[in-house]
């Protein structure tokens, strides 16, 4: 049985499209461990056989398994082979995933957003990495500052997947949050995100755009957000005006059965 026969195939590789190729095999094979059409412990075919079905270079093939072997989905053993080694899971939830709206919402603070820029452009390297693009490659870029009784509280710089969102960039973000138009427009099925906190200082521009001194305290946070297949499919950096709004996180205790282990 030919190795995508139940999922991606030569003739469904998009070779026109502005995602890598290899970045295309790696996100189909990851949605097809997380289906089930790839069990924990199936044997890959060999390289060749594998880069024949596709009809890509072995090069191409090769990123493309390095980058399930990162995420710790796929192992390889030296005269054995490749195999699918775990299920695409979540970390463990810490409370509820919200947008920042809609975390801004729940203090009562009635928010107003100004898109700056909402256009495709390739983004720094580190988001590329981040959202499993190639060097180089367009994503969506989005930049808004959100205000509360006229003064601005956020900053925020969002990176997308154009391949996933095609033309998100025409998007009234106004009057749409992103989470709203990427799972009612678009059907992606967020799953969960990644955040990163920090305090830092604010620079020219974030002071600019949230109207504080230069060098201010500002909460800065950093986020790549998956879909419940584990692709990632957005990047942002948020900067926070912390002497105007906090941003809640809800958590729950695991069960006593559940710690006791």
């Amino acid at each position: 049985m030919a190795m995508f026969e139940r999922g991606t195939s030569a003739s469904e590789l998009d070779r026109e499209a502005p995602t890598a190729l290899h970045t295309q095999i790696s996100d189909a094979i990851r949605a097809g461990i997380a289906d089930g059409v790839w069990a924990v412990g199936h044997r890959m075919p060999p390289e060749p056989e594998l880069a024949a079905e596709l009809s890509v270079s072995r090069g191409t093939l090769r990123r493309a398994l390095a980058t399930l072997i990162d995420e710790g989905l796929l192992t390889q053993t030296p005269g054995r082979g490749t195999f699918v080694a775990a299920q695409p899971v979540a970390p463990s939830r810490e409370g509820e995933l919200r947008g920042i709206a809609e975390d801004f919402a729940l203090q009562g603070l009635r928010v107003a957003t100004i898109v700056l820029r909402s256009e495709v452009s390739v983004p720094a390297p580190a988001v590329s990495a981040a959202l499993h693009v190639l060097a180089g490659e367009p994503v969506v870029c989005l930049r808004r500052v959100r205000s509360a009784d006229g003064a601005p509280i956020a900053l925020l710089e969002n990176f997308v997947r154009a391949d996933l969102a095609p033309g998100l960039h025409e998007v009234d973000f106004e009057n749409e949050t992103l989470f709203d138009a990427l799972e009612h427009r678009y059907g992606l099925p967020i799953g969960y995100a990644r955040r990163r906190f920090a305090a830092r200082a604010a620079s020219d521009d974030v002071a600019e755009h949230l109207r504080i001194e230069r060098g201010a305290p500002v909460l800065h946070l950093e986020q790549t957000t998956h879909l419940t297949d584990g692709r990632p499919v957005e990047y942002s950096d948020v900067w926070i005006n912390s002497d105007e709004v906090s941003v809640s996180t809800v958590l729950e205790r695991a069960s006593q059965k559940e710690n006791a282990s």
